[in-house]
């Protein structure tokens, strides 16, 4: 199982994640927004850490986890049919740099270029440190 920690006040993370809650399903992903300080501190995650962008979490080896655009793909690859690919654009000249600088732009600019919510979004499948999971805000509106 693997925890994704998204920015839920932001409107194209938001729905990245809903995305990938349609299609996982609970699955293999759970999810806890960048505002919940207090399951962030459970896995010594600050709000610093989160400046650098999302973050995939090994549930089962917590110190495990990948970041940013790494992340990204992580989460790409462990999708069905995922691995080929993430393993054809890893195998592109030019590309894995090309997508770490994509991404660092959005990253930085998200809310200008997509806006910032009045409420943080809180998943369908949320991930709670100590399995008793609060809504953080409204996980319907936009």
């Amino acid at each position: 199982m693997y925890c994704v920690i998204y920015d839920g006040n932001c409107n194209l993370c938001t729905n990245l994640v809903r995305s990938l809650e349609a299609l996982d399903q609970g699955r293999q992903f759970h999810y806890v927004p960048m505002q919940d300080q207090e399951t962030l501190t459970h896995y010594g995650i600050t709000p610093t850490d989160c400046e650098a962008g999302m973050i995939l979490l090994d549930l089962d080896h917590p110190k495990r986890r990948w970041q940013g655009s790494d992340a990204a793909e992580e989460i790409g690859r462990l999708l069905p049919m995922g691995q080929p690919l993430v393993q054809a654009y890893r195998g592109l000249p030019g590309a894995k740099q090309l997508g770490d600088q994509i991404y660092a732009y959005v990253r930085d600019r998200r809310y200008e270029l997509f806006g910032k919510r009045t409420q943080t979004y809180t998943s369908a499948y949320p991930h709670c440190s100590d399995q008793s999971c609060q809504s953080y805000g409204d996980i319907s509106s936009p």
